[in-house]
Parts: structure tokens; C-alpha cells; sequence
């Protein structure tokens, strides 16, 4: 079993920065894959990025390519978003999902066995 607790959401102006934070807890994360979805209100919810355990491996949307990055640390068993040129499009609860891969491609949530309960991410134009 493997929980997950997103933070660092809030309110940023159009064109800023925020670095997200989902820390893992539970069990190893060895071979695990960790990704981050969004949902936005009224819309359904989409991937964002995932990153392999090795760090080696990072697949994008291609909405947040060039401006999102994802990176993990795994001796704090956490994995981090960080998101610049942020834009009013950008505001959703942002979630992070976790399950035994070796792919960064897992790019839908069925595909996902854990996930954390959201943080929410708001950019004002």
C-alpha cells in the first residue's frame, strides 16, 4: 500500500511560478512511477506528467510541455512538479498518482493504483 499527500498549491499571478510536492509513504517506491493529473472545474481529469523511478524517463502533455517539469527524490520518497509561465488555464486540483512501472508513459488514470487527495492550484490573470 502506498499513500500519497500532495502540497504547495495556492494562488499565483499569471506568468509566475509554483513547485508542487507529493510525498510517498507506506512502502518502497522501488520500480514505482509516479504521475500528476489535473482537473479543472466542470472538466474531466487529465494527465499532466510522469516520471519512472530512475528519473531517467519524463513524458509531458503536450499543453504543459516547456513549462512543467517533473523530477523525484527518492531518499524523501517525494516527487515534485514545477510549474512556471503558469497561465489561467492552468487552475485545477492537481493529484498525484502512483503504480509499479518501469514506463513514463502511463498517461491514464486506470492505469494508476494510488492516488493522493489533491491540492488545489489557482493562477488569476
Amino acid at each position: 500500500q502506498v499513500q500519497l499527500e500532495e502540497s504547495g498549491g495556492g494562488l499565483v499571478q499569471a506568468g509566475g511560478s509554483l513547485r508542487l510536492s507529493c510525498a510517498a509513504s507506506g512502502r518502497t517506491l522501488s520500480g514505482i512511477t509516479m504521475g500528476w493529473f489535473r482537473q479543472a472545474p466542470g472538466k474531466e481529469r487529465e494527465f499532466v506528467g510522469a516520471i519512472t523511478w530512475t528519473g531517467r524517463s519524463t513524458n509531458y502533455a503536450d499543453s504543459v510541455k516547456g513549462r512543467f517539469t517533473i523530477s523525484r527524490d527518492n531518499a524523501k520518497n517525494t516527487v515534485y512538479l514545477q510549474m512556471n509561465s503558469l497561465k489561467p488555464e492552468d487552475t485545477a486540483v492537481y493529484y498525484c498518482a502512483a503504480d509499479w512501472s518501469l514506463s513514463s508513459k502511463l498517461m491514464f488514470e486506470y492505469e494508476y493504483k494510488y492516488w493522493g487527495h489533491g491540492t488545489q492550484v489557482t493562477v488569476s490573470s
